[in-house]
C-alpha cells in the first residue's frame, strides 16, 4: 500500500487537505525525533543549553498537535469521509497523541539533565547503556514513522518485536542501577535521576509500539491492541482491509 489510496478523489481539495495533515504529522515526528536525541544528547553530556532547546520545541510539537486535531475534526464534519479515509483520521488523531507523549517524555528528560547539571560529580558517568536504548527507540520511532510516510505496514511487525529488546536493555539498567545505590546511598539521588530517565526511554518505545498499532488500524481495519506478536505477523500476513 502506498499513498496512491490517499490521492483517488474527485475532489482535488480533499486530496490536498489529506496529505497537509499527513505532511505535518510526519513534520511533528521529525521533530520529536530530534527532541530524543537531543534530550540524550543534553544528559549525557551535561549540555543545559541544548536541554533548554528541547523544552523550547515542545511548545512547537504543541502547537502541531493542536493544528492537526482541528483539520482532522474539520474533515469528519465537513467531509464525513468512509473506508480507509474515515480509518486514516481516527489514526492520525490517536498518532498526533501518542508523539505529543513521546514529546513530553523527552522534555522529561531534557529537565532532569539540567537538574542532574547542579549535583557535583567526582567522576565522569560511563552513560553507554542508556544511550544503547534511546538508540534502540530512536530506530524505533523513526522506521514506523517511514511506515506511516509510505502508508506500507509491511514491516511493523519487525518493529514491535525490537520492543523486547528495549525491555531487556531496561530491565539490566535498573539492576546495575539498584546496585550502585545499595553500594553507597551517596549515588542515590543521580542514580535515581538516571533511572527515571531510562524509564521515560522504555516508555516511548512503548509508545511507538502503540503508533504501530494505529498504523496497522489505519491499514487492515483491524483493532490490535492486545495482541501478540504471533498473532500481529498473522494479521499482517492477510489480505489488506
Amino acid at each position: 500500500m502506498d499513498s496512491g489510496k490517499i490521492s483517488q478523489h474527485i475532489s482535488g481539495q480533499f486530496n490536498k487537505e489529506l496529505e497537509d495533515i499527513r505532511n505535518k504529522v510526519l513534520t511533528m515526528g521529525g521533530l520529536v525525533e530530534q527532541q530524543i536525541e537531543w534530550a540524550v544528547q543534553a544528559f549525557t553530556t551535561g549540555d543545559t543549553e541544548l536541554a533548554d532547546l528541547v523544552i523550547k520545541q515542545d511548545n512547537q510539537v504543541d502547537a502541531l498537535e493542536v493544528a492537526i486535531d482541528r483539520e482532522c475534526n474539520q474533515i469528519l464534519a465537513l467531509r464525513q469521509p468512509a473506508a480507509f479515509d474515515l480509518r486514516l483520521m481516527i489514526a492520525v488523531i490517536k498518532v498526533i497523541n501518542e508523539l505529543e507523549i513521546i514529546g513530553d517524555l523527552s522534555e522529561s528528560i531534557a529537565k532532569m539533565a539540567i537538574s542532574l547539571s547542579d549535583i557535583e560529580v567526582t567522576k565522569k558517568d560511563n552513560y553507554y547503556e542508556l544511550q544503547h536504548i534511546a538508540d534502540l527507540v530512536r530506530g524505533m520511532l523513526h522506521d514506523v514513522l517511514d511506515a506511516f510516510a509510505r502508508m506500507n505496514v509491511d514491516d511493523v511487525a519487525s518493529i514491535t518485536g525490537r520492543d523486547e529488546n528495549v525491555d531487556r536493555e531496561y530491565i539490566s539498567i535498573l539492576r546495575q542501577l539498584i546496585t550502585h545505590m545499595m553500594e553507597d546511598p551517596r549515588n542515590i539521588t543521580r542514580t535515581l535521576t538516571v533511572l527515571w530517565t531510562v524509564r521515560a526511554l522504555e516508555r516511548i518505545g512503548d509508545h511507538a509500539c502503540y503508533i504501530c498499532e494505529h498504523l496497522i488500524y489505519m491499514m487492515k481495519g483491524q483493532n490490535v491492541r492486545h495482541a501478540s506478536q504471533e498473532e500481529l505477523q498473522t494479521i499482517l500476513k492477510k489480505g489488506k482491509a
